[in-house]
């Protein structure tokens, strides 16, 4: 995202004054995404269901929510169950020259995306790059995948789900409630009424959705960008101050992560994304450089050899594992199949009673 876009982004979760003059703007926004879920509704465009489960995870806003994570977290709980899951991307920022796209430890992050490129490595799983998603989901189950994980496809309606779970950020929530343009939101705050599941990611410094769940970020090691190897996290393999870069959604998450775990960060901000210049890693001195796993993938073969990339993972709350553990034991969820009872597009689920932090 551009400089111009990260102003209008803050703006929008603030909720500046100006953006008011957008409405008439989100009021055709919105009309558009109602056409749009209705045309998919009612079969006028086609939707294409896979012959094994499909989750998605999303998001209702732009910029970071912590997704990423609970996407590599949720493909680890899946096969310590003895399932064989794949990841579908849409691969932001990238340019494949065909698609789909099957990301190896080979493929250039400029073809596939940083996301795609950071949760290969940390999964080890089969991940697909495709714009198209119900034929990137076909390549995946080529690779004999038995169930798929879609980051970032909650808007994405022509590749049926069987569960939808949309992560918003605790300190950022959803903005000032508006649409795009004058606000921060893909879809209406009613979307959620449609949504099998709602994790909030961290404190939440706004009103949580009824029955929402919790998750968190946690710190778990300092990886050095060379080589691989890899440290705890106290104490941590550097002293004294260090430049910290983030080119996430949100890099104050980042930092404020860093002050948490007592590191005194002089703080670099980029844009979500960022495409990296080896001179802008370079400031001048000889302190250590610290970053997120997302932007590690981009700086290799860019940064300092004095590089540390801090490694965090997702902690849902023990009530969404235990709610996770149900739908996926509920009759039909092993087949993803035209018999079960699980989501289909257009349709609301029965509300999940019970839910907690």
């Amino acid at each position: 995202m551009s400089g111009a876009g990260e102003r209008w982004l803050a703006a929008a979760y603030r909720g500046a004054a100006w953006l008011r003059l957008l409405r008439p703007l989100e009021a055709l926004y919105r009309r558009g995404v109602a056409r749009r879920t209705a045309a998919y509704a009612s079969g006028r465009r086609a939707v294409w269901r896979a012959p094994v489960p499909v989750i998605v995870v999303g998001n209702l806003t732009l910029g970071g929510t912590g997704k990423s994570p609970l996407v590599a977290w949720l493909v680890r709980f899946l096969e310590e169950r003895g399932r064989r899951p794949g990841i579908l991307s849409r691969g932001y920022g990238g340019r494949g020259e065909r698609y789909p796209l099957r990301v190896t430890a080979r493929t250039p992050v400029a073809a596939c995306g940083d996301e795609p490129r950071m949760l290969a490595d940390q999964t080890g799983v089969p991940v697909v790059v495709d714009p198209d998603r119900p034929r990137g989901a076909r390549r995946l189950l080529e690779e004999g995948c038995d169930i798929l994980v879609a980051d970032d496809g909650l808007q994405h309606l022509a590749l049926a789900r069987d569960l939808e779970l949309v992560v918003v950020d605790g300190a950022r929530g959803f903005g000032n409630g508006r649409c795009l343009p004058a606000g921060p939101l893909r879809e209406p705050l009613t979307r959620l009424g449609s949504v099998d599941a709602v994790l909030v990611n961290g404190e939440a410094a706004f009103e949580v959705p009824p029955g929402a769940f919790t998750m968190r970020l946690v710190p778990s090691a300092w990886r050095r960008l060379g080589d691989g190897e890899r440290r705890p996290l106290d104490p941590p393999p550097f002293a004294g101050a260090v430049h910290a870069v983030a080119g996430i959604g949100r890099p104050a998450r980042f930092f404020e992560t860093l002050a948490g775990l007592g590191v005194e960060a002089i703080p670099h901000s980029f844009g979500d994304h960022h495409a990296y210049r080896a001179e802008e890693l370079d400031f001048g001195d000889a302190r250590p450089l610290v970053m997120t796993a997302k932007d590690a993938v981009k700086c290799r073969g860019l940064a300092p050899d004095a590089s540390w990339v801090l490694e965090v993972t997702a902690e849902p709350g023990s009530a969404f594992v235990a709610w996770l553990e149900a739908r996926l034991a509920e009759p039909g969820a092993a087949r993803g199949d035209d018999n079960d009872t699980t989501l289909r597009v257009g349709q609301t689920p029965a509300r999940h009673q019970e839910r907690g932090a």
